[in-house]
């Protein structure tokens, strides 16, 4: 395959992947043949790409839990704040889960509560280790442990963003960051205020 073909091949599949994202995000059960029209391509050239649906979601699985990683790694920048290093934090990936939240949906159906929690493990290993730093401060509270509190941080966040799917609420992450903190234990005028010094053109 010459670089010109390759390359032709790279942008098909994000093509498809990125309608396959659209469209199951309008509706979970969308076929194939939906896929294909929104993408501009025929149902063959998908599955040149993917062998069939399940391999499709696999592919949007494995693009977010790329995203998911690099996000938390880039979040996971070392700072003695930890109220504004969880903020940064859940701004990063809710971006991420911005993008992504058709797999929200499609998760327990299609990919598995282990493929899930494979593809969200950098995250949550970010998420512990900032609350962890955040309690050995004295900035957040200690009725739970780094790992089951992060976990329900998580379950919190993801509702919020199953709200933003179906459309009963809209955020950039600015008010699901503030929620996030305020539950932690910090107080709301300083949660928020630490919010908006990461959004600097608000």
């Amino acid at each position: 395959m010459t670089a010109r073909s390759s390359a032709k091949a790279r942008a098909t599949r994000a093509r498809i992947l990125d309608a396959a994202r659209r469209e199951l995000g309008r509706d979970p059960d969308r076929g194939l043949g939906a896929v294909a029209e929104a993408a501009g391509v025929t149902r063959r050239t998908i599955y040149a790409h993917f062998a069939g649906r399940a391999a499709l979601v696999e592919g949007l699985a494995a693009d977010a839990g790329e995203a998911v990683r690099r996000a938390s790694a880039v979040a996971r920048a070392p700072t003695p704040d930890p109220v504004t290093s969880l903020a940064r934090l859940v701004l990063t990936l809710w971006s991420v889960g911005d993008r992504y939240r058709t797999l929200i949906g499609l998760a327990h159906r299609d990919l598995g509560p282990d493929r899930v929690g494979a593809l969200l493990g950098p995250a949550r290993a970010a998420v512990a280790g900032v609350l962890a730093h955040g309690q050995r401060q004295g900035v957040f509270h200690t009725a739970l442990p780094p790992g089951p509190l992060g976990r329900a941080l998580e379950a919190h966040v993801l509702a919020l963003l199953d709200s933003v799917n179906s459309g009963l609420w809209t955020d950039d992450g600015t008010a699901a960051a503030t929620a996030v903190l305020i539950a932690m234990g910090v107080r709301p005028d300083l949660a928020a205020t630490t919010v908006r010094g990461l959004r600097p053109s608000r």
